[in-house]
């Protein structure tokens, strides 16, 4: 295992930017996807290829399904941290290609498991949180998605459905808040520890609300097209939404080149 630099990391001052700035970052990963298509190529064709047989075997039980779902949207910023690492090479002038995607991995560092394990028990609580409160506010069970549709999202009295959308949308904003800039600083900052780098990501959301929530809605927006398109549309958007994430990272937070 390859030991990582342990070299002072500067302070880590958060940026304000204007709201339509995600416009800006997704233009940006267009540009890297041009110079740089294979390795998002792949990435993109993998996790459409895994998420498409995932969603086939689990086609009839919705629990299953929505833990699918869950995990495909929260691990995914950790399963794309060799295409920050390919951005970050691009802006550097650097050649790069497919193999430089797969580096970090081989860099042995722990603060991307540690911090993969955090997302998972995330995963795992909403998924439990879901479940129970289903279990305690509907007298039916709910096995298939037709059951969840019917029982949960059609029924006629006001409840249930809110609650659960509400909950959600609660865990899936502090999850947003806590992984914006995360992999990007842990990558960009070999000593920075996964805390500071999660206070790092809440300070940056804390300063500009409106311009998070715009890009919130943006990966919502893209994920579902990519996931509804039966998962086809993920080949270009993983690696959009990744390069994207990685050019957000360089606006909201300070960056000193002579340390790196």
């Amino acid at each position: 295992m390859t030991d990582l630099p342990t070299a002072a990391h500067p302070t880590l001052e958060v940026k304000e930017v204007d709201l339509l700035r995600p416009i800006q970052w997704v233009a940006l990963a267009w540009q890297d996807m041009e110079r740089a298509p294979r390795p998002g190529f792949m990435l993109g064709a993998l996790m459409a290829g895994v998420g498409a047989a995932l969603f086939w075997m689990a086609r009839n039980d919705f629990w299953w399904i929505a833990g699918m779902l869950s995990a495909c949207m929260i691990f995914a910023p950790v399963l794309v941290t060799g295409l920050y690492d390919i951005s970050r090479r691009l802006e550097r002038g650097e050649r790069t290609g497919f193999r430089d995607s797969l580096r970090i991995w081989r860099t042995g560092d722990k603060r991307l498991i540690h911090f993969g394990l955090l997302l998972a028990l995330s995963s795992a609580g909403w998924l439990l949180c879901s479940a129970a409160l289903i279990h305690a506010l509907l007298p039916k069970s709910v096995y298939s998605p037709a059951d969840f549709l019917k029982y949960v999202v059609l029924q006629p009295e006001i409840g249930l459905f809110e609650i659960w959308l509400l909950m959600s949308a609660l865990i899936a904003a502090l999850m947003f808040a806590s992984t914006l800039v995360t992999i990007p600083l842990l990558l960009d900052h070999p000593s920075l520890t996964v805390w500071q780098a999660v206070n790092t990501s809440w300070r940056v959301v804390a300063l500009n609300p409106l311009a998070c929530t715009f890009w919130a809605c943006l990966l919502f927006l893209f994920t579902s097209l990519g996931i509804g398109s039966a998962f086809l549309g993920l080949l270009p958007v993983v690696p959009m939404l990744a390069h994207a994430s990685w050019h957000a990272y360089r606006d909201l937070v300070t960056y000193d080149p002579a340390v790196h």
